[in-house]
This record gives C-alpha cells, structure tokens and sequence, in this order.
C-alpha cells in the first residue's frame, strides 16, 4: 500500500468514527497509525481537523486533506530531512484576522500559517486550511490549499512574491467564463 492509500484508509475510517458519534481523535488512532502520520510529518490533530470540517460543513474534501497532506510529506522529507521541528505557534504569534500584505486583508495570517504547516509547527488549535482560509483562498480566485502552500514553499521568505502570486489569481478569476 502506498502512503496515499494508506492516508484516505485512515481518513475514511476516522470520517466514520467522528459520523458515529466519536468525537475524542485521540481515541480514533492505533499506535501504527500514530507512526505512519509520524512518517509523514503529520499529527493526529491535523487529520482530525479535516475529518470535522467535512463531517460538519460538507468541506475540504478527502481530496484535499490528502493533496495538503502530500505538500507537508514532501516539504518534511526534502526540507526537514524527515527531522519534525521542535516550534510550534500558537493564535497569540499569528497576525490579526484585519491586518494587510500589499493591501491583502488575511494575507499575513494564511501565509504564517501556511508556513507553519509546511514545517508542523502549528499548535493543535490551529488548523491550516479552516473555514477562513478556506474563504480567503475562494475569494482570491479560488486557490486550492494544496496550491497556496506550494507556492509559499516556493516563495521561501519573499512574502511580495506571494502578494503578486495571489494578485493573479484573481485575474484570473476575473477573467474566466
């Protein structure tokens, strides 16, 4: 099996747990699903946030847990060199809901969250890709969460470019049919 197979088993089986009425994630996870979410940069919070919110709101799809799960795995094997980081952020170190990059309202936050996921340093009441990221992404062309967290990866610390990337976007939208 690989990885990927292996991440929608264990979506799928958590999906059904939090749908029969198991709301305690810490219950959901045997210890090799515990070392397989290891194995990939992954922490049990993390798949249990995209679990609730298609369980409760209808999205992000399996579909997209699984392709933000792919951008992280990589991201912690080619970057991280399979080495987890010992940081983790919390609400207090993230930007206002309100503050600006290049006249971006939320842009500052997503991206430092954005960041944060791609190194697993986001505390367990963060969540990469909730229902305000899911909306700023939407409104700015429709990225896809996976997209975005590319494109930061490829940025590295060159937040303009990303103000730039996400300014296309919107052209785009604004220019399709």
């Amino acid at each position: 099996m690989t990885w990927d197979e292996k991440f929608l088993e264990l979506f799928r089986r958590c999906l059904g747990e939090y749908r029969g009425g198991n709301h305690d994630y810490e219950s959901y996870y045997r210890p090799a699903d515990l070392e397989f979410l290891r194995s990939i940069g992954y922490k049990p919070r993390e798949l249990f946030d995209f679990v609730e919110d298609l369980a409760d709101e209808g999205e992000p799809a399996e579909s997209t847990a699984l392709l933000v799960a792919a951008v992280r795995r990589d991201y912690f094997q080619v970057v991280q060199d399979e080495v987890a980081s010992g940081t983790e952020i919390t609400a207090a170190d993230l930007p206002t809901f309100g503050d600006e990059l290049e006249g971006i309202a939320y842009l500052p936050r997503i991206l430092r969250k954005a960041r944060a996921k791609l190194r697993g340093e986001l505390d367990p009441d963060l969540m990469y890709g909730c229902g305000g990221d899911r909306k700023f992404l939407r409104e700015h062309g429709g990225i896809h969460p996976a997209d975005f967290l590319r494109n930061v990866w490829s940025a590295g610390a060159d937040d303009r470019k990303i103000a730039a990337w996400v300014r296309e976007q919107e052209g785009r939208k604004n220019v399709q049919v």
